[in-house]
């Protein structure tokens, strides 16, 4: 296979001459840059990344942290951000953080000593004071799924109040008012944004907010199968549970069906995120839309655009939930 040094030679220039040509550079002549492709095309030379990046001081590769990799919310999240790198002929590399502090820093230093040209992070329990002094790194850092005041420009984010709004709006208008809360950790900002929304629209149908009826997950199917049974433990009744994630509401859900209980007539239950399995399980779940792909999509243009300075890229930072109507909600008859 030929090599970048191979063409330097034929074509009589030097190595960052034919890097130049290679990332389509204007400071290369229609004369030299008519050499470089012909020794190329001779010798059958295809570019590789390293060619790339030396003459513009880029790896062309872009690093992404999440908190987990399993799980259909994670991967929708990379799919996106990959696949709009990927046609723009960008690499990744791909750590975790696990919702813990000193991983999270782990994962950035990483990302960071590999030498990515910018990273897209999904943090949770890193503080936004710290993540401030962060992004006033030398590699550029983006936000997913997060919202740091005074880093607005570098953030892609949903409007997660709205969207636990939403959910217990939606079953408080089916006819519900003993309504189950189970929230995910609420060390992570869009939990507790979503527990804020869900008290806000309880107040504005004046029915109170009952720790009896509340219970904080952990965002998996272990944390929906746990709150089920302990609120089922307590003496105050409910017609509907809403769940902060569609994981908790799949385990409450099979909880509930293992002890007898009807769904959506016995009880009914609502999710949040939409994720691919949510309208295959029984009953459908009716959920929040969190358009994560997209959002992943809208990462990658904003380092596409930021950092790689390609033109005509739109972005959009804040994207609005919407609520997907299935079969998991009845509505309670007078």
């Amino acid at each position: 296979m030929a090599t970048i040094y191979e063409v330097s030679k034929l074509a009589g220039v030097s190595l960052a001459t034919v890097s130049r040509v290679i990332n389509n550079n204007t400071r290369v002549s229609d004369r030299t840059r008519l050499k470089v492709e012909t020794a190329m095309n001779e010798l059958g030379y295809r570019p590789n990344s390293i060619a790339q990046s030396l003459a513009s001081n880029r790896t062309n590769s872009v690093g992404i942290m999440v908190s987990e990799l399993n799980g259909a919310f994670f991967g929708q999240m990379m799919a996106g951000i990959e696949a709009e790198l990927r046609a723009a002929g960008k690499h990744v590399i791909i750590t975790t953080g696990h919702s813990e502090e000193e991983k999270e820093h782990a994962g950035i230093d990483f990302l960071i000593s590999r030498n990515c040209d910018a990273l897209i992070v999904h943090v949770e329990a890193i503080p936004d004071d710290e993540l401030k002094v962060l992004a006033q790194s030398d590699t550029p850092i983006y936000f997913t799924s997060r919202l740091i005041e005074g880093l607005e420009d570098s953030c892609i984010y949903l409007n997660n109040e709205l969207g636990g709004y939403l959910a217990t709006k939606t079953v408080i208008e089916q006819g519900h008012t003993n309504i189950a809360y189970i929230a995910g950790p609420q060390f992570k900002p869009d939990s507790q944004d979503r527990l804020t929304g869900h008290k806000r629209a309880l107040a504005e149908y004046n029915l109170p907010f009952d720790e009896n009826l509340y219970f904080i997950g952990d965002f998996k199917e272990t944390g929906g199968r746990d709150g089920i049974k302990q609120l089922l433990s307590n003496p105050k009744p409910f017609t509907a549970l809403v769940c902060a994630n569609d994981e908790m509401a799949s385990g409450a859900m099979t909880y509930a069906r293992e002890h007898g209980i009807a769904l959506p007539n016995d009880l009914s239950i609502i999710g949040y995120d939409n994720i691919i399995f949510s309208r295959h399980i029984y009953p459908k779940l009716t959920t929040i839309d969190n358009p994560v792909y997209e959002m992943g999509h809208m990462a990658a243009k904003l380092v596409l655009k930021n950092v790689y300075k390609q033109k005509d890229i739109e972005i959009k930072h804040s994207f609005e939930p919407t609520l997907i109507s299935r079969d998991s909600i009845a509505q309670l008859k007078p």
